[in-house]
C-alpha cells in the first residue's frame, strides 16, 4: 500500500514516519514544504508548497492508496492576525478540502484527517467526558476551523465514495514535546517549587506511540470508514498526578505546594490568563470506548512508559 503523509516534519509527522517506515507492507511518500534531514532512507519525499487552497497535489498524489493528513495551521496561543478565523480556514478548511477533492479524483481509497478535541470544545464536568458522535461545540476559531473541515469532508465521502476517516486527539506529549509540557518539566527538572500540589481535575492525555498506533491501525481497518475516532491513553490524570508522575520518570522531587485550585483561577483572572487556568486546573476527558470496541484497539503504551520515554529524551537534551 502506498501511503501519503502531509506534516511530516512536525511532531506527529515524525512520530508516523519512525513508525511506518519499519512496516514493509507500506511505501510511504511525505509531503514537505521545504527539504527536512534526517528522514528515512525508506520514504519518499515530495515537495510541495503548502496546504493551500490552490496547491496542486496531483503528482504528490499519483499512485496513493490513501492520505494522512496531519498538516494544519496549528492553534497559536498569542494569535495576532486581525482575522484569525480566516487564517485557520485557508489551510484547515480549504487547503484540506483542496487535498481531499484531488485525491478523490485520483482515486485515493481512504483520506485520514487528524483533526483535534477542541472540536468537541474547551472542557468537561469531572465524570462527564466527551463522546465521538456527540454535537461538535469548538469555542475558539482554530477548533471551529477544525469542525468545518470535517464536515466538509464528510460531504465529499457521501459524494464521491472515497473513505475519510476524523480522529480527533487530546493533548499529544512524547519525545520532543514542546510549549505547556516542555516548561512543566523544566520547572520540575530545576526543582522549582510550584502551587499546583491540589489541584483535582481529570485530563485525558495521549502519547505520541499510543497515537500513532491509533492512526496506522485506521490505514487500513475496514471498521475504520467513515468514523470520527476519540484518542488518548485512556488513563485521565489531575494536574496534580501528572506533575508527580513526571517527576518521577525524571529521577527528580515533585515540589508540589497545595494551593487551592479556587485561588489559582483567581490569580488567572487578575493576569488575564484564563486560558492557562483552564489547562491547569479545568477538567477535560473523552471517553475513547468506541475507539476500543470499533476497532478492538487498546492504547499499546501506559502513561508511565510514555512519561519515562519523553523524560529520557529531555534529559539526553539538557545533557549536550
Amino acid at each position: 500500500m502506498r501511503v501519503l503523509l502531509t506534516g511530516a516534519s512536525g511532531f506527529v509527522g515524525r512520530g508516523l514516519l519512525e513508525r511506518m517506515s519499519a512496516l514493509v507492507s507500506l511505501e510511504l511518500v511525505a509531503a514537505l514544504r521545504r527539504p527536512v534531514s534526517g528522514f528515512p532512507e525508506a520514504v519518499t519525499s515530495l515537495q510541495v508548497p503548502g496546504v493551500e487552497p490552490d496547491t496542486d497535489w496531483r503528482t504528490a498524489l499519483e499512485g496513493i492508496d490513501a492520505v494522512i493528513h496531519s498538516a494544519a495551521r496549528v492553534h497559536v496561543m498569542h494569535d495576532q492576525s486581525s482575522d484569525p478565523l480566516a487564517e485557520f480556514r485557508k489551510v484547515n478548511v480549504e487547503g484540506t478540502l483542496n487535498l481531499a477533492r484531488q485525491a478523490a479524483a485520483a482515486g485515493v481509497r481512504r483520506f485520514i484527517f487528524i483533526s483535534s478535541v477542541k472540536v468537541n470544545g474547551e472542557g468537561t464536568p469531572v465524570g462527564v467526558p466527551y463522546l465521538a458522535d456527540a454535537q461538535a461545540a469548538p469555542a475558539d476559531p482554530y477548533g471551529i476551523s477544525k469542525m468545518e473541515a470535517e464536515q466538509g469532508l464528510r460531504t465529499l465521502a457521501a459524494e464521491t465514495g472515497m473513505e475519510v476517516v476524523i480522529i480527533r486527539p487530546t493533548l499529544v506529549y512524547g519525545p520532543g514535546v514542546k510549549a505547556n509540557f516542555l516548561n512543566m518539566m523544566r520547572w520540575l527538572h530545576k526543582g522549582v517549587p510550584l502551587p499546583f500540589g491540589a489541584i483535582h481535575n481529570r485530563r485525558s492525555l495521549v502519547a505520541l506511540d499510543n497515537l500513532v498506533d491509533l492512526i496506522v491501525t485506521c490505514i487500513d481497518h475496514p471498521a475504520a470508514a467513515n468514523q470520527t475516532f476519540l484518542v488518548s491513553d485512556g488513563e485521565d490524570l489531575s494536574t496534580t498526578e501528572l506533575l508527580r508522575r513526571m517527576a518521577t520518570a525524571l529521577g527528580k522531587p515533585a515540589r508540589l505546594l497545595p494551593v487551592p485550585s479556587r485561588l489559582l483561577e483567581m490569580g488567572a483572572a487578575v493576569l488575564g490568563r484564563q486560558a492557562l487556568s483552564q489547562r491547569l486546573c479545568g477538567s477535560l476527558q473523552v471517553d475513547i470506548g468506541k475507539t476500543r470496541e470499533l476497532l478492538d484497539w487498546t492504547p499499546p503504551v501506559s502513561v508511565d512508559e510514555a512519561l519515562r520515554k519523553t523524560a529520557k529524551h529531555f534529559l539526553e537534551q539538557q545533557s549536550k
